[in-house]
């Protein structure tokens, strides 16, 4: 049968959090720790619940990984399990879905990345595994030492990513929880084997196995366990302070490739090669509009002059992705334009583009259709979205410039309304959707469409409806994705931002038979004196792309106040007038707003690229002063009612322990429920009892243990004696002297004394311990334990009983 050894398996818990924690600085979000700290506690509790029952070590670990699996799934995956706890094939198909993605946001984003739902996924599991493996080797194999490892490789995944100047703080929870992990295990070894004892003297402490009428000698935590504390409280502190006290190494053997240590898209580092669906959220909230292109332009207007990056042309249900189609050899130009047919007006351009210092992308952002990109180096040409990439991951575009001839394209809205249908072969590819996809998608399409005579009215209509018509809001600050789920919430909260607009309108225009896919990049930028055009974080943006045969992909803008709306959307009244051209050169037009949306400069819905510094200044400060809005009360909520339900835990054991104390105490209990009251009293401050000991051995070993005042030894005397006569000697009724006090009076009296005596006998934090944490409680494991054998007796009896008048019958 194993242990249950609550101590050292809720020390693993506190050792396992306090390494997880160095993990925090890796995401934004950090709500995900308190969650994980809840399913790890029930993953434990498992473990202390299945070793109590008397399972095997193979039982216990199985149990606790089927529990561990249906908590996730219920977290992460619930809408896919059976019932919404169950994991079936689907279920473990999103499994795989998010670790592929977690993996990819991890290997291309820089800490602090958003929690996406990969992220989440690998957080929560990881710490779950990582707890399992610390709970087998501390409590399971006795080996809190081992535990270590995994608490170290844990801490070393945090601290090998962040290498912030306050990470020791992460490194002294990790290690103060390790040494408390080691220290549960020392006391509960102390507790099974007694103390280290050191001579004649006042006794300290406690020891098994002393003569019961002589007084051991003393006993103490011994100067093996007192050095082994002063070194690990000197390790712990040395190992704090010596990266404060040593000079830096910087980052020399570890800066592989080259590119530093950026700590994110705000900072000074790089902005190092992410996925741009990931960052596009980080990016558009930074605080400064980093600077990340430059670009001028020959031959044309570069007004609505968009720079693509990738094209995402496959939706697989839980993210949009590219299907990434390279050839390592770049064709020759010009490059054959998908979908451009003749009769359709466009202006050959050419555009120099030079990449700041801070920029590293592996994909070069240009202007869509692109022709021709001249660059140096060896790079790959990603035909899906028309643009050279690198093949290796190495070369980047930090600090290169690139040359682009490239077609504005410019069809008219009869053009494309009278664009026949596209291929087969491309039509069935592009207008594929996820068999999981909410069916309110294309309800929503076709209603929003209802009116709509051909493909392109019914991309206007989707347009319109998401930037005007359908009081959607701008909100950078709603949780990004990608998936079904996400476009599902979106289109029920209508509050997002680019990638929302961008996901949803191509994944509405696939239902209609519409192909679409969606395209990341950048929105023109801002000219400058020079002519040139400055592009900066802010400008980071995603749209949707949609094919008219003849034309080709084409871009539509259902984004609210982003980037400008495409002329072949607008009405014939409100498209420009090709007979008088550079009119818009001189002097660019705001779009009016519509007639419920609010004023510019409400900070909610304030353009944060062309109106960054009207947002800035305009904006009304918040009444508390500060940034507006606050932070989000979901993380207080988390961290309030995990305190809460920590707090009630934690309050179950004393209040026990007292209703127990009162019902032993009561009259009429008499001496034996006393005695059983001073046993557990003792057992809560260190001296636990031993089945093989009468009472009187037993009175004989509390009063040589701890010292005593004289009232208190002889109540401890008279309670064994008053149980020992109750047990074996019981007097008859009536039998008590006349005018002596009620037999029961005494014996709570006794007990009330002892246990005065008792406490002023350990340390203050001995009794803290008897208090709040007392040894005695796990009586209730055990009378829980006898209440289920008995009811397991009852259920065999009635059982037999039934089958033998079944047999008579």
């Amino acid at each position: 049968m194993l242990e249950t050894r609550p101590r050292v398996a809720l020390a693993a818990w506190l050792a396992t959090m306090g390494s997880a924690a160095a993990l925090l600085p890796l995401v934004r979000d950090s709500g995900w720790l308190v969650q994980a700290g809840l399913l790890l506690a029930a993953q434990t509790a498992t473990g202390m619940v299945a070793r109590r029952l008397g399972a095997p070590a193979a039982l216990a670990v199985a149990a606790q990984v089927l529990v561990s699996l249906l908590l996730v799934t219920v977290s992460t995956v619930s809408a896919y399990a059976l019932g919404g706890l169950l994991p079936g094939p689907e279920a473990f198909g999103r499994f795989g879905e998010l670790l592929s993605a977690g993996a990819e946001d991890i290997g291309h984003y820089v800490a602090p990345a958003p929690m996406t739902d990969g992220i989440r996924l690998m957080l929560l599991a990881g710490v779950l595994l990582i707890g399992l493996l610390v709970d087998v080797l501390a409590v399971t194999s006795a080996s809190a030492a081992a535990a270590g490892l995994p608490l170290l490789a844990l801490y070393s995944i945090a601290a090998g990513v962040n290498q912030e100047q306050a990470g020791w703080l992460y490194f002294l929870a990790a290690a103060a929880g390790y040494l408390l992990l080691l220290l549960a295990e020392g006391q509960e070894r102390l507790d099974r084997w007694g103390r280290y004892f050191t001579g004649p003297g006042p006794a300290r402490g406690y020891g098994y196995g002393q003569p019961a009428a002589a007084a051991p000698p003393a006993q103490s935590a011994g100067p093996r366990l007192r050095a082994g504390r002063r070194i690990g409280a000197l390790t712990l502190g040395a190992a704090v302070l010596a990266p404060v006290l040593m000079p830096t190494l910087g980052e020399g053997l570890l800066d592989l490739d080259g590119r530093g240590s950026g700590t994110g898209t705000g900072g000074s580092g790089p902005i190092s090669s992410v996925n741009p669906v990931v960052a596009l959220q980080d990016q558009l909230n930074q605080p400064q509009n980093q600077q990340v292109l430059t670009y001028r332009t020959e031959g044309g207007d570069p007004t609505g002059m968009y720079l693509r990056l990738v094209a995402l042309d496959e939706f697989t249900g839980s993210e949009w992705k590219s299907s990434r189609w390279l050839e390592n050899e770049v064709p020759a130009a010009p490059w054959l334009v998908p979908g451009l047919g003749p009769g359709v007006a466009f202006q050959e351009m050419t555009t120099e583009i030079e990449a700041s210092g801070s920029y590293a992308q592996t994909s070069l952002p240009v202007p869509y259709p692109a022709v021709s990109v001249m660059t140096d180096g060896a790079w790959w040409f990603d035909r899906g979205s028309q643009t050279l990439v690198s093949d290796n991951g190495r070369m980047t575009t930090q600090g290169r410039t690139w040359t682009v001839t490239h077609r504005q394209v410019q069809p008219t809205a009869e053009q494309l309304a009278g664009a026949p249908p596209a291929p087969a072969n491309l039509a069935s590819y592009y207008t594929q959707v996820p068999p999981d996809l909410p069916e309110v998608v294309a309800e929503l399409a076709r209603e929003v469409t209802a009116d709509a005579a051909d493909d392109h009215a019914r991309a206007v209509a989707l347009q319109d409806w998401f930037a005007k018509d359908g009081g959607f809001r701008y909100n950078t600050d709603v949780s990004s994705g990608s998936g079904s789920e996400a476009i599902a919430a979106f289109l029920e909260d209508r509050e997002g931002f680019c990638v929302h607009f961008a996901f949803s309108m191509a994944a509405m225009a696939r239902t209609l038979g519409i192909p679409a896919q969606v395209a990341v990049g950048f929105t023109p930028g801002d000219r400058q004196v020079d002519g040139s055009y400055r592009v900066g974080l802010h400008n980071a943006h995603a749209w949707p792309e949609l094919y008219f045969e003849g034309v080709g992909w084409t871009r539509f803008e259902p984004t609210p106040g982003q980037g400008n709306t495409p002329d072949y959307t607008l009405p014939e009244a409100d498209r420009p007038d090709p007979a008088q051209p550079g009119e818009e050169d001189t002097e660019t037009a705001e779009p009016e707003a519509p007639e419920n949306s609010p004023a510019p400069t409400d900070p909610e819905t304030c353009d944060p690229v062309r109106e960054a510094a009207a947002c800035e200044s305009e904006a009304p400060a918040p009444a508390g002063g500060g940034s507006g809005g606050g932070p989000s009360p979901g993380p207080w909520l988390w961290g309030a009612g995990a305190a809460l339900a920590l707090l009630a835990v934690l309050a179950v054991p004393p209040l026990w322990r007292e209703r127990v104390r009162s019902r032993r105490l009561a009259p009429g209990a008499g001496a034996t429920a006393a005695w059983q009251e001073l046993s557990d009293s003792a057992w809560d401050l260190g001296l636990g009892p031993l089945a093989a000991e009468t009472p009187r051995q037993s009175a004989t070993r509390i009063t040589t243990v701890i010292p005593l005042d004289a009232a208190a030894r002889d109540a401890v005397h008279r309670l064994a004696t008053g149980v020992e006569r109750e047990l074996y000697a019981p007097a008859p009724p009536g039998a008590g002297a006349p005018g002596a006090e009620p037999a029961d009076e005494g014996p709570a009296r006794d007990v009330r004394t002892a246990l005065a005596g008792l406490r002023a006998g350990v340390g203050r934090g001995t009794r803290w311990r008897a208090l709040l944490l007392p040894r005695s409680a796990i009586r209730v494991t055990y009378r829980m334990s006898e209440q289920r054998l008995r009811a397991a007796r009852r259920l065999r009896e009635r059982r037999t009983a039934f089958l033998g008048k079944m047999r008579k019958a």
